[in-house]
């Protein structure tokens, strides 16, 4: 199993999220507004239980992308999409502006 996920790390490593070139993360205004974060698992969260609803839509939306992507990638190495998503997760956090508010797996906010 440890070889799996060594395996999968570097495989993953070497690609990202779909996005496009020089195309903005939808994500990155509510994220800078403390609306939403990310999670220790690889998806968004809506951080504000007040956000508008186009940002809980945004959210919803992302994630389904996000986890039919991760079940994709877990078929293909033969381990869990939470595996892949928690490999993603850190690949998120790496990526984002400090600021960026991300949920640990034991419920707390932290803000990178």
């Amino acid at each position: 199993m440890l070889l799996v996920v060594v395996g999968l790390v570097l495989f993953l490593s070497c690609t990202s999220l779909p996005s496009g070139p020089a195309v903005a993360d939808p994500l990155d205004t509510p994220r800078a507004q403390g609306l939403v974060g990310e999670r220790y698992d690889g998806l968004a969260v809506v951080k504000d239980p007040g956000a508008p609803g186009d940002i809980h839509n945004l959210v919803a939306d992302i994630n389904a992308k996000r986890q039919a992507l991760y079940e994709q990638r877990a078929a293909g190495e033969g381990i869990s999409a939470g595996a892949v998503g928690r490999v993603y997760a850190q690949e998120i956090f790496g990526s984002l502006p400090g600021g960026t508010w991300f949920l640990t797996e034991s419920g707390n906010w932290v803000q990178k």
